[in-house]
């Protein structure tokens, strides 16, 4: 949503050259973009943290005096709330935080709750109304391997031998790149704003790609989290604990069986991580127009920085990552990437396109 204002409010400032995602204030070209940029964020996260307000209301006060007072403030001001408050409209009863919960099964390959908290959260994201694609649902997958196949039998035995909390095949790199991946502060904020840095991007094509990559990596959840619901199928841990009910010979049970992560509160399949970092990442090669830039970031959780030379590099490590961290299928993760990619496909064919 603050991605989205800012846009709204740079674009205009800028003469409107691409599509405006929802508004289009009118505007001289002499407006602050500085003054524009602040108030957008502020009001948006206003509205978003109202408990937040004392902090939120001392940084904006901070960043507004570091700017020259006169018409060009005051005109900023003005572009950013008029976005603000058409993206706070937009988005108002939009689904967000609900109390909807997976669904629960008992039989062999249904998803139900996993140790050890036992939990059923998040499902409210498949309810979300997306910022660009138009329906949750249109991105279905193929869905995962028969129980009885060799395909399920080859996922199970892998994450099964990698993805044990005492794994003695997994490399120490792996085990780095597992927690690193499941970082909840999520790498993906620096790795978008280093880009517009390294890349040398204006306000507006940074605004721009801010904007694009947020909301595909945000409607690529909201796909995810949709086809998860429709597939619900069962988490490694699960399956690992009760293979002797899969009705697979090629797979034994381990009723110890414990992953190297915490496995998340909701089904295996799709993995949101790959589906949100497929999104993201085919959208930063069609803006760049190239696969080939490199970019690094730094993780708290496993107190190490990444480098990837591409795109496709980081696709492919998050792909192995949650299988290492046995909370994921390499089905799971592969079909999740590329429900993500069609996501970006979307997406970057039909929005925040240059004004014919």
């Amino acid at each position: 949503m603050v991605s989205g204002a800012v846009y709204d409010a740079v674009n205009a400032i800028e003469g409107r050259p691409y599509d405006p995602y929802l508004v289009a204030p009118r505007t001289n070209g002499t407006e602050s973009t500085d003054a524009a940029v602040g108030t957008a964020a502020y009001r948006v996260l206003e509205s978003l943290f109202p408990d937040q307000e004392e902090r939120l209301s001392a940084q904006y006060a901070d960043w507004l005096d570091a700017i020259p007072d006169g018409r060009a403030k005051l005109g900023g001001i003005r572009v950013g709330e008029r976005t603000a408050a058409a993206m706070i409209a937009a988005r108002e009863d939009d689904g967000a935080f609900g109390n909807r919960l997976w669904t629960e099964g008992t039989g062999p390959g249904e998803w139900r709750p996993t140790p050890p908290g036992f939990e059923n959260s998040g499902a409210w994201v498949m309810d979300l109304r997306p910022f660009l694609i138009p329906n949750a649902a249109m991105f279905r997958t193929a869905g995962p391997p028969a129980l009885t196949s060799r395909q399920y039998a080859r996922d199970l035995n892998e994450v099964k031998r990698l993805g044990s909390a005492t794994s003695t095949a997994r490399t120490a790199d792996q085990t780095e790149a597992a927690r690193w991946w499941h970082d909840r502060r999520s790498v993906h904020w620096e790795i978008k704003r280093q880009l517009a840095v390294t890349q040398r991007l204006s306000a507006l094509a940074t605004a721009r790609l801010f904007a694009l990559v947020d909301m595909t990596g945000e409607d690529g959840s909201i796909a995810c989290q949709n086809d998860k619901e429709f597939w619900s199928f069962w988490r490694p841990v699960t399956a690992i604990r009760l293979a002797d009910t899969d009705g697979n010979p090629r797979t034994t049970a381990d009723p110890n069986w414990t992953p190297l992560l915490v496995t998340p509160p909701f089904p295996d399949y799709p993995s949101g991580h790959s589906c949100g970092t497929g999104a993201r990442m085919a959208a930063y090669e069609r803006i760049f127009g190239t696969d080939e830039v490199a970019f690094s970031a730094f993780s708290v959780d496993s107190g190490t920085t990444r480098h990837f030379d591409s795109f496709s590099a980081a696709t492919t490590e998050v792909i192995g990552a949650r299988i290492w961290g046995g909370i994921h299928f390499h089905t799971a993760d592969v079909n999740g990437v590329g429900l993500g990619e069609a996501v970006a496909a979307y997406t970057t064919e039909n929005h925040f396109l240059p004004r014919r």
